[in-house]
């Protein structure tokens, strides 16, 4: 299936079902980082018929540096997907990586179509209101080149390369025991691989 085969199914999917966070549905999409997450998350926003309010929240603006993934999770369950579910706006408060800290905060507003991308979007904290849950899947040696491409290039992070291959590593260990504890994957309504 084709990237925007992929993405109109899912919504389709989504948009079938009933509502499950507020008023409206809750689109998830999880993965091991580099899988091509983001990639589908901006298909799946492009494919939403013009009538459907959408909203879109990558992850990575929300954990807080290299060993906040269950921090950045929490914050999403109680500053975004709590709030939302009672009909209420949330938000979250990005993360700086240039800077390391944190910066400004980003409301959200409840919509017809919240997409949730990266890893930790599928969290079974708040598996009620996830209407459609989509697992992406690649080979690791592929996440991992991807990954120290995108942070060297995208987002400037220039260290050693070696040191960051080894966050990477570190903060791949996190989410196989993360997805492993969640069974993510196992909970998965669609299943992609190959994204990029």
């Amino acid at each position: 299936m084709t990237l925007r085969a992929t993405a109109e199914d899912a919504v389709r999917r989504t948009l079938a079902a009933p509502a499950t966070l507020g008023g409206g549905r809750l689109l998830c999409i999880d993965g091991p980082a580099g899988s091509g997450k983001t990639t589908l998350a901006a298909a799946v926003v492009d494919a939403a018929p013009p009538e459907v309010t959408t909203a879109l929240v990558h992850l990575d603006d929300v954990y807080p540096g290299w060993s906040g993934l269950a921090e950045g999770m929490d914050r999403i369950a109680r500053l975004l997907v709590a709030p939302l579910a009672r009909g209420a706006a949330g938000g979250y408060r990005r993360y700086d990586w240039m800077a390391g800290q944190e910066a400004e905060w980003h409301d959200v507003s409840p919509a017809d179509l919240l997409v949730l991308e990266g890893v930790g979007a599928g969290s079974a904290d708040f598996a009620a209101h996830i209407t459609i849950l989509v697992w992406v899947e690649a080979p690791r040696d592929v996440r991992l080149a991807r990954g120290l491409e995108r942070d060297i290039e995208l987002h400037g992070l220039h260290e050693d390369r070696d040191r960051l291959r080894a966050r990477w590593q570190a903060w791949s260990a996190d989410e196989d025991a993360m997805h492993a504890r969640h069974r993510t994957r196992e909970r998965a309504d669609v299943v992609v691989e190959g994204l990029g």
